[in-house]
Formats: C-alpha cells, sequence, structure tokens
C-alpha cells in the first residue's frame, strides 16, 4: 500500500509539472497575440476539445493555402531565372513550408486541448517533424543552388572544381545544426554527445585512416586544383591520361589505351603531377632529326619547317622552328619543334611527321645515317688445297 501511494504521488507531480508547462504556452501565445484576438484565444480555451479540432482544420488549410504562395515567393526571391532551377526549389520547400504550419497548428491545438498525458512529448514530435523536414530542404536547396553558381554565365561566383567540397561542408553543417536542434528539443544535453562523439571519431578514426587520408587529399586536390576534368597529367608513378572524374576519394583517368584507371586521392597528393594542359592554350612538341655530314644544313632545314607547316594539325602561330642542337658521332642533329592544341594527340601527330619527314628526305636526296661497319682483309688467308 504504500508503494502505490508513492506511484500516485509521482504521476500526480508528472501530471501537474505538464499542466504547469502547457499552461506557460497557452500563456505565450495568448501574449503574442493581438488585443482583437484575446477574446477569441479565451473562448477556444473555454472549449479545449471543440478549439483544439478547429486549430488544427484552420492549420491545415492554412499550410495548404501557403505552401504554394510562399514558395513560388521565395523562388522570385532567390533570383534564379532558370525555369528548371527554380521549380526545383519550389519543389523543395513546399514540404516543409507545409509542415511548419501544419505542426505548429498541431502543437496549438495540444496546447488548447490541455491534454493530461503524452502533451508535450507530441510537442516535441510535432518540433521534431518540422526541424527533419527543414534539414533535408536545405541538403537539397544547397546542392542546387552550388550547381547554379557554379554554371558557365555571367554571374558565376563558384568556381567547379569547389562543388565537391561545398557541397559536403554545406550537407555536413545541415546535419550537424539540424542535430543539435533535436537534442535541445528533447532536452538532451549536447555536450555528453559530443563527448562521446568525440571518443568514437577518434577510434574510427584510426580505423580507417585510409580513407580519411584519401578523402583529406580529395579536399586539398579540389581546393589547390592542380588539374581540372578534361586536362592531360602525368604522374611519377608512372599513370599518363586524361583526367575524366575527381572525386572526394579517387581520381580517374583514361588512358591512352581507353581503359580507365582509379587512383586513390592520398597518392596523387604525395605524387609529382606534370599537367599538360596547365600551361598556355599550345604544347611543345620535338622532332629530333639527324642527317648525315657533307648534306646541306639549309636545304635540311627547308624540308623540315616545310614539314612543319603543311600539317594541318600544327598551330599556325607560334610558327614551327627547326634549330642545329649538336654535332653527333655521325651525324648533324637537327630539332624541328611544332605546338599543338591536344596533348592527347602528341603521340600521332608525331608519327605524321616523322613520316613526311622521312618521305622529303628521300624525295630530296638527303640521307639519314645509320650504323656502318668496314671490313678490312689485311692478308688472305693461303690456299693449302694447291700444295
Amino acid at each position: 500500500m504504500p508503494a502505490d501511494t508513492d506511484t500516485a504521488a509521482i504521476t500526480d507531480a508528472q501530471t501537474s509539472e505538464i499542466e504547469t508547462y502547457l499552461t506557460d504556452i497557452a500563456q505565450g501565445v495568448s501574449q503574442l497575440l493581438p488585443e482583437s484576438a484575446q477574446s477569441s484565444w479565451q473562448l477556444i480555451l473555454q472549449h479545449p476539445i471543440l478549439g483544439a479540432l478547429l486549430m488544427a482544420i484552420a492549420s491545415y488549410i492554412i499550410a495548404i493555402s501557403f505552401r504554394s504562395l510562399l514558395a513560388s515567393l521565395i523562388g522570385r526571391i532567390t533570383g534564379l531565372k532558370r525555369p528548371s532551377v527554380e521549380d526545383a526549389v519550389m519543389k523543395d520547400l513546399r514540404k516543409p513550408i507545409f509542415n511548419t504550419i501544419f505542426f505548429l497548428g498541431l502543437s496549438l491545438a495540444v496546447v488548447v486541448a490541455n491534454l493530461p498525458l503524452g502533451g508535450v512529448t507530441l510537442i516535441k514530435i510535432f518540433l521534431s517533424f518540422i526541424t527533419a523536414s527543414w534539414m533535408g530542404a536545405v541538403i537539397k536547396i544547397s546542392t542546387l543552388a552550388l550547381q547554379a553558381l557554379s554554371r558557365e554565365n555571367r554571374f558565376q561566383l563558384v568556381d567547379a572544381r569547389t562543388v565537391p567540397l561545398l557541397d559536403l561542408t554545406s550537407k555536413l553543417l545541415s546535419i550537424m545544426i539540424g542535430s543539435y536542434v533535436l537534442l535541445i528539443i528533447w532536452g538532451v544535453n549536447p555536450v555528453g554527445w559530443l563527448a562521446s562523439a568525440g571518443i568514437v571519431g577518434l577510434a574510427l578514426g584510426f580505423a580507417a585512416k585510409d580513407t580519411l587520408g584519401n578523402l583529406f587529399s580529395g579536399f586539398f586536390i579540389v581546393a589547390d586544383a592542380p588539374y581540372k576534368i578534361g586536362d592531360y597529367i602525368n604522374l611519377d608513378s608512372g599513370e599518363r591520361g586524361k583526367v575524366c572524374a575527381i572525386g572526394l576519394r579517387s581520381t580517374r583517368l583514361l588512358t591512352r589505351d581507353d581503359v580507365e584507371i582509379t587512383i586513390p586521392n592520398g597518392v596523387i597528393a604525395n605524387a609529382k603531377i606534370i599537367n599538360e594542359s596547365g600551361g598556355p592554350l599550345s604544347l611543345r612538341i620535338r622532332i629530333i632529326v639527324g642527317v648525315a655530314y657533307g648534306s646541306d644544313a639549309d636545304q635540311v632545314v627547308q624540308l623540315l619547317l616545310k614539314a612543319g607547316t603543311e600539317h594541318s594539325e600544327v598551330c599556325k602561330l607560334p610558327e614551327p622552328r627547326v634549330r642545329l642542337r649538336g654535332f653527333g658521332a655521325s651525324s648533324l642533329d637537327f630539332n624541328l619543334m611544332c605546338w599543338i592544341t591536344k596533348p592527347e594527340d602528341r603521340g600521332r601527330i608525331a608519327h605524321e611527321l616523322h613520316m613526311t619527314i622521312y618521305r622529303l628526305f628521300n624525295e630530296y636526296g638527303v640521307e639519314i645515317p645509320y650504323a656502318k661497319r668496314d671490313l678490312y682483309i689485311k692478308q688472305w688467308p693461303k690456299d693449302n688445297s694447291q700444295e
């Protein structure tokens, strides 16, 4: 019997605390209302069940009305003129706007109904729905806004290379702020959770250090931008190809054999990168040619220039150049220097220039030296068969 008495006392205390909490909310709402609406609010409080039902219905109707109206207004304020972007923004805003108005109305209805049990819990659930809907909408809209601001147009504000980094950062911030608000709603002290999260994060950091290393290297690659999609790069580890994708964990290259290779960003961050597309608009290639001593050097220069200027994919500016670089063991060493626009065409254009030079040298009688050996017989051996 004493145990039942204590239980009843605890229940009465909890009920009294809840009633006090709901009364405070009702008084706060009453203070926010204008004087013209005070009488209506007092009438609703006198008939709690009927007032709660009316407020629930009214909040639903108002939420339906404001969902399209406010979404359209915010879409115009943002200034995003592209129809696809504006439609997507309005679509993402309709749900949180509806949830905010509707669940706030339901929360007021719970206050008006003055439920003896579960009223505070219902209000917390409604506020959690509102927070979760806005958190999801902010994540979607931030991604959409970054894509719109990074497009090639007159008012480009965000570099396309930094979009993955900014997108991940905005998502993390949205989740952290939303989680913090949820903890506050449910009366949970965030300090203890943050301390626990720090310990768990430290353990996960040791367990996934390679993955985290690639992730942070991806941040630095995106921020520093040593290359971009479409560039032709060479790594000191031997990989060579065209950059086809840059992720936060890895980078993908398309090699000359049309094979796609995936390289962790941690490897690239510690490697020497040669970006053949990172300089001016044109790239120089060098064709090394040797001719025999005694050849007409001026004629050789003219033939090499002819091969370079007649090629359709060699740049006109800068013009092809020929330089005599040295006197070899058996040849005069010339360099034909030409400029091309695409690094991936280096091998093919060099092949075509070599073919043209060989044809011109044969046509004009220019000798290309090659290894020769002369055999001198000092004395013929005796023929023993005649003795």
